[in-house]
């Protein structure tokens, strides 16, 4: 029978047998880490991390740091950046190293970044169970990378977790065997709720700023698609400038990059530019935005736990699960302006109808079900120590 969500309600950690330590989590950016610390709290001793440093920047690592519960088994591998196939070989290196020194029983990784499917490749090397925390997910786009990424991960792991019914059906649809499917809800729920600011908090965030509830756009855009050709770029740039609203918009170092190589700063004299913010922070001004228009994953998932609009500029997506609720997906251009008017047009009246729709990601216990499946993963390698 396939597993469910329903299957794992019930099933507390305590279904992990005894034995202790093991679980090995590999990551190397932000938002992995941020989906990855309710798993890390819960699992507490019986789990390393190894964080592959794959998207280095120094002010946004203090702020992964800072969002990170404490921890004394915490492995920095500082691969860097670089072209993707060098970073993949280097990474895979890195974490072979740290697995053959301490092998651990299981390896977890969460998402589609080269970390994770360098943790994949290195588990597999060493004939290590892997787990993939997030599995399932399909853009259908092959000029994305991290389609790639996503295929390889789910058809290596062991356990698959998927978030949603509609990523275990794009599982059974390659052919992955229906046993090693859990339907678990997406972290994502958890974390955001334990990092989420008071509504008194909230206030200060923007009151810190001079902004208003529901009279401010918040924008994030960060994805290669996007910043790496500057033409499209300026457009998108020139389109949050347009809105008739102030544009609150962390800038991310890709695109800070991208911004002074192209010479398009100007563009953003019309956006109240911001560092790259804290989760608490960000979670604060996105929570009481008016509307969100971001080219990020994480961000629709998110969107959908605070119940905020979201226009995702991208030419594709592998969350539709938002689609016609919380978010609508465009491409670079006017679409952006057309579909922001439509969520001003009664913020307030969008605000209360979201607010009683329910997340397609959970309710806020998926590490508890990622850690109900781990278990037979667990005894059977703990089994298999004994007969050696």
């Amino acid at each position: 029978m396939p597993t469910t969500t329903a299957d794992f309600r019930d099933r507390a950690p305590e279904t992990l047998p005894a034995g202790g330590g093991g679980i090995t989590l590999v990551c190397g950016t932000r938002p992995e880490l941020i989906k990855l610390a309710p798993l890390m709290r819960l699992l507490g001793d019986d789990c390393a991390v190894v964080y592959t440093g794959q998207h280095y920047d120094r002010s946004l690592y203090a702020r992964i740091r800072a969002d990170l519960p404490p921890s004394d088994r915490f492995r920095e591998l500082g691969v860097g950046a670089g072209r993707r196939g060098g970073q993949l070989g280097r990474t895979v290196s890195a974490v072979d190293e740290v697995l053959a020194a301490r092998p651990g029983r299981v390896v977890v990784v969460q998402g589609d970044t080269t970390s994770a499917l360098a943790g994949a490749l290195a588990a597999n090397a060493h004939d290590l169970p892997l787990v993939h925390v997030e599995a399932g997910l399909r853009s259908h786009d092959r000029a994305m990378p991290e389609e790639h990424n996503r295929v390889l991960i789910d058809h290596l792991a062991d356990l698959c977790c998927a978030p949603t019914e509609l990523n275990r059906a794009n599982l059974l649809a390659e052919n992955v065997p229906a046993g090693r499917i859990a339907v678990t809800g997406n972290t994502v729920v958890e974390a955001l709720q334990a990092a989420l600011p008071s509504a008194e908090d909230r206030r200060s965030v923007l009151a810190a700023r001079g902004l208003a509830r529901d009279r401010f756009v918040l924008a994030t855009i960060h994805r290669p698609e996007n910043v790496d050709d500057p033409a499209r770029l300026a457009v998108i740039l020139r389109e949050l400038g347009r809105l008739p609203l102030p544009v609150v918009f962390p800038l991310h170092p890709r695109t800070a990059r991208s911004v002074e190589e192209a010479g398009l700063r100007p563009l953003l004299d019309r956006l109240v530019e911001l560092e790259p913010q804290a989760y608490p922070a960000f979670l604060a001004l996105a929570a009481e935005a008016a509307v969100i228009v971001s080219d990020s994953g994480g961000i629709q998932e998110e969107a959908s736990v605070l119940k905020r609009p979201v226009v995702v500029v991208r030419r594709s997506t592998e969350r539709p699960e938002i689609a016609g609720t919380f978010g609508t997906r465009v491409l670079p251009g006017p679409g952006i302006g057309a579909e922001v008017a439509r969520w001003l047009d009664d913020v307030a009246g969008h605000r209360e109808r979201l607010r009683h729709l329910p997340s397609p990601y959970g309710d806020g216990s998926a590490s508890a079900r990622v850690v109900a499946a781990l278990g037979p993963l667990l005894a059977q390698r703990a089994a298999s120590a004994t007969a050696g």
